[in-house]
C-alpha cells in the first residue's frame, strides 16, 4: 500500500491485535476474530500507537470504520504481540477463581462447597501471562465467582487486560448493584429448565432469582448467554426454552449433557441415557465459547486452572493436571496433549463437525479414544 498522511486513523479501544497461528485483529466487544494480510496488519499496527496514514486501499479503510475498528481519535495504546504465539495458540483460558458456592447442585463436577480460592496477585499474573501469550477469552468461572473474597479488587483490574472477560454465575447474587460496576463484557448465567426442572437441580426458588439476574444483566447492557445441562427434569422444555431465550435477546445458548463426576454419582437417575438426551444437543445456538480446530479433538485452544493453581486441559480433567500455576502458563500449556480425530475411534462422516464430542464423557470408561455415545445419538438421529 501507498501511504498518504493527510489523515490519521487509530485502532478503537476495543480491539486488539493478535499473532495466533494467522495474524489476526481481536475485537474484545463483538467476539470477533479478523484474519489479516501482511499489509493490513502491518497498517493496523501503525493506527495502535501513533496512528495510520490514509492508503489508497480506500474500501480496506471503509471497512475497518464500518465495523468500528478505526477511529480518527486515539483512544490508548494498544500492546503490539512480541512474536507468533505458541501453535498451537492458548486461546481460551477458564480461570476458577474459587470452588466456593452458594448451591449444591445435584449434577455439580465439583462435588459440594468448596473452600479454596486464588489470590488476586496470582490471577494478575495468571491475566498478564494469558495477555503475553495473546489469548482471546478469560472465562471467570467457580463455584460461584462473586463469592470470591476480593472479587471487588479484581474487578477493578479488569479493564487493564486486552481480553474478553466472561463471568460465569448461577445469577444467585448478581444484582443491579454488582451489574453496574461488573467489568466484563459477558455474563453466562445457568438455565437449566424451566422453573420445576431448574429447581429440582439447583434447589426451591433458585429459577426465580436466576431469571431475575438474567434481565437485569440484559438491561444493564451487558452481553448475556445461557447455558442449560440436560437432565431427566427438563426434556420437555427445550422448545419454551428456545423461544424465550430468543425472544429476550441472550446472545447464545449453550446446551450441554453433565459428566459423571462429583454429585452427579450420588444422583445416576438426573442423567438420561445417550438414546435418550443425546438428541437435546440439537438445541441451542451461537458459536460457542470455545472453537476447535480443523483435524483435532474438542479443545485445542483451551486450558484451565483450578481455585488450587493446577492447570488442565479443561476442569473436567482436574484429577490429571498438567502442572501449577506458580510455573507458569506457557510451561503448563505445553504439557497438554492435543490428540487427532483420526487417532479417536470415531468413524462416521460428521467427525469434523462434532470433533469427536467430550472427550471427557467420552473416557469415563477409561479408554480415551472412545466414542461420546452421547454425541453420537444425536449426530447419527
Amino acid at each position: 500500500m501507498s501511504k498518504k498522511r493527510d489523515i490519521r486513523y487509530f485502532l478503537t479501544g476495543h480491539v486488539s491485535l493478535k499473532w495466533l497461528e494467522k495474524k489476526c485483529l481481536y475485537d474484545i466487544e463483538k467476539d470477533e476474530l479478523y484474519e489479516l494480510d501482511d499489509e493490513g496488519y502491518e497498517f493496523l499496527a501503525e493506527c495502535a500507537s501513533d496512528g495510520g496514514g490514509m492508503t489508497d486501499d480506500s474500501e480496506f479503510i471503509q471497512y475497518c470504520k464500518d465495523e468500528g475498528i478505526l477511529q480518527d481519535k486515539k483512544s490508548r495504546d494498544h500492546r503490539l504481540p512480541a512474536n507468533r504465539a505458541i501453535i498451537p495458540s492458548l486461546r481460551y483460558l477458564e480461570l476458577q477463581i474459587t470452588d466456593r458456592c452458594n448451591l449444591n447442585c445435584r449434577h455439580c463436577y465439583i462435588g459440594g462447597r468448596g473452600a479454596r480460592e486464588l489470590e488476586v496477585g496470582a490471577i494478575e499474573s495468571i491475566m498478564k501471562e494469558l495477555e503475553t501469550m495473546q489469548g482471546l477469552r478469560l472465562l471467570i468461572t467457580g463455584g460461584e465467582p462473586l463469592l470470591h473474597s476480593s472479587f471487588e479488587e479484581l474487578n477493578d483490574i479488569l479493564p487493564e487486560y486486552e481480553l474478553r472477560k466472561v463471568l460465569f454465575t448461577n445469577g444467585m447474587l448478581l444484582d443491579t448493584s454488582i451489574l453496574k460496576g461488573l467489568n466484563v463484557q459477558e455474563i453466562q448465567i445457568s438455565i437449566d429448565g424451566c422453573e420445576e426442572a431448574h429447581d429440582f437441580l439447583r434447589g426451591k426458588g433458585s429459577y426465580k432469582r436466576s431469571m431475575e439476574a438474567v434481565r437485569a444483566a440484559l438491561d444493564a447492557g451487558h452481553d448475556v448467554s445461557i447455558s442449560t445441562m440436560v437432565h431427566a427434569g427438563n426434556l420437555s422444555d427445550f422448545d419454551h426454552m428456545e423461544a424465550s431465550f430468543r425472544g429476550m435477546g441472550i446472545r447464545e445458548w449453550t446446551v450441554d449433557i453433565p459428566c459423571l463426576e462429583g454429585n452427579l454419582k450420588n444422583n445416576l437417575g438426573v442423567l438420561p441415557p445417550p438414546d435418550i438426551s443425546g438428541k437435546y444437543l440439537g438445541y441451542g445456538y451461537g458459536d460457542g465459547l470455545h472453537g476447535g480446530g480443523s483435524g483435532y479433538e474438542c479443545g485445542l485452544h483451551l486450558m484451565s486452572v483450578m481455585a488450587d493453581g493446577k492447570a488442565a486441559k479443561c476442569a473436567f480433567y482436574s484429577n490429571e493436571p498438567v502442572g501449577h500455576i506458580s510455573e507458569g502458563l506457557e510451561r503448563c500449556w505445553k504439557r497438554i496433549e492435543h490428540r487427532r480425530l483420526s487417532e479417536l475411534e470415531c468413524d462416521c462422516d460428521a467427525l469434523d463437525e462434532c470433533r469427536g464430542g467430550c472427550r471427557f464423557r467420552a473416557s469415563t470408561n477409561g479408554n480415551p479414544l472412545a466414542k461420546d455415545l452421547y454425541r453420537c445419538s444425536y449426530i447419527l438421529k
